[in-house]
């Protein structure tokens, strides 16, 4: 049949498959051995099999009645762990919060300052790899700048945090580029960008004469400046608080500003949405408007 067995009726087929007869199943459940046996009886009627064959010398399962017994043992046990689950996913389950790796040392620790009593799972990639994780709920919330060059799945939402934009860094061992149509001429220049614009990004600055090379990571790229005294065109957010004695940002002779934002379920977890204003501030971001939905 197609009704389903009931708690009790899973307690009584394991306590009687425990016990080894109706009656100390009953007293074990606190029942009486005549309600026991007539439920039995309706159990095995909606079976449509005997589950336990008894005698004066007690029940002993059959093979149908071992099955109902394993099954019942597995139920129940799961059954008494939900509210157990439930509580410690609910003080436990860490924020898993991603960015991509150039953006990493700067977004995780201000949220790590922002969020102390919130156990956060940190985690880098690839923004749209990290886009698909939140759409799929394996990851909470992720930090890019690439929101207006990709298709957003639908089950997501996007949050601005702030407009950062393209500044020109100089070591303290680089003198200041130049003026007029090619103020890169006969020099090196490494770049590092957030967003997926490094092709359009080395083809301007060619154009202004310099010899352009992109570093892997930030971290990366800001090394090989301050080593070789080359020039580096970076995000300002990269750089601003990161100043050494003798360094300094200066204006590119173009505008190149990105946007960015964090991207959630359509659930976001409240505290995060509450830092965004001071994680803005902290990362030296202007605010943006929110994308229309």
């Amino acid at each position: 049949m197609n009704s389903s067995p009931s708690v009790d009726d899973l307690r009584l087929v394991l306590a009687v498959r425990r016990a080894g007869s109706v009656g100390s199943a009953a007293r074990e459940l606190g029942s009486s051995q005549p309600s026991a046996s007539q439920r039995l009886a309706r159990i095995e009627r909606r079976c449509g099999t005997v589950l336990f064959d008894r005698d004066t010398t007690g029940a002993r399962p059959t093979a149908a009645g071992l099955e109902m017994a394993r099954q019942a043992e597995h139920i129940l046990g799961h059954l008494e762990g939900v509210y157990a689950s439930t509580a410690a996913a609910t003080e436990e389950r860490p924020l898993v919060i991603g960015t991509f790796a150039s953006l990493a040392a700067s977004v995780l620790p201000a949220l790590d300052e922002l969020l102390p009593d919130v156990s956060i799972e940190q985690r880098f990639d690839h923004g749209n790899r990290m886009i698909e994780w939140v759409a799929e709920g394996t990851m909470d919330a992720t930090f890019v700048a690439i929101v207006e060059q990709v298709t957003l799945p639908r089950r997501v939402l996007v949050h601005p945090v702030g407009a950062d934009r393209l500044v020109l860094f100089r070591p303290a061992a680089a003198t200041p580029a130049g003026r007029g149509r090619w103020p890169f001429k006969g020099r090196a220049v490494v770049y590092s960008t957030y967003d997926l614009g490094s092709a359009q990004l080395q083809a301007r600055l060619e154009s202004l004469g310099a010899t352009a090379r992109r570093g892997v990571t930030m971290p990366t790229t800001l090394a090989m400046a301050r080593r070789r005294g080359h020039l580096a065109v970076v995000p300002q957010s990269a750089i601003a608080r990161d100043l050494r004695d003798g360094e300094a940002i200066d204006r590119l002779p173009f505008t190149s500003r990105l946007r960015l934002s964090m991207v959630t379920g359509r659930e976001p977890d409240p505290r995060l949405v509450r830092v965004l204003p001071t994680l803005r501030r902290d990362l030296g971001l202007t605010p943006v408007r929110a994308p229309a939905r």
